[in-house]
């Protein structure tokens, strides 16, 4: 794990299900690069991930996750930093 690595524990809100959230989650991080983690839906109607990465790259992914796929409507996005964990090896649909 880089020394640069930062990790943002996302709640992503509003119509962000059934809407090709997490593939389109997974394609922008594959476009970004350099970013692993976690994507999936949660019972409630939310979507979670953690992105872990340089901060440029995680702060772009958190961008992208802002506007989501073009039939999202996301209410808000609300991010928690923690400590970095480098247990990812890729970035993955989980659920």
């Amino acid at each position: 794990m880089e020394k640069n690595t930062v990790c943002a524990h996302a709640l992503i809100s509003g119509k962000v299900q059934g809407v090709f959230f997490r593939m389109e989650t997974l394609r922008a991080v594959e476009g970004i690069g350099g970013v692993t983690g976690w994507v999936k839906n949660r019972p409630d109607g939310t979507v979670e991930a953690v992105f872990e990465g340089s901060r440029p790259r995680v702060e772009a992914v958190l961008d992208w996750c802002r506007e989501g796929p073009p039939r999202a409507q996301v209410a808000a996005v609300k991010v928690s930093w923690e400590d970095p964990t480098g247990r990812y090896e890729r970035f993955a649909i989980t659920g």
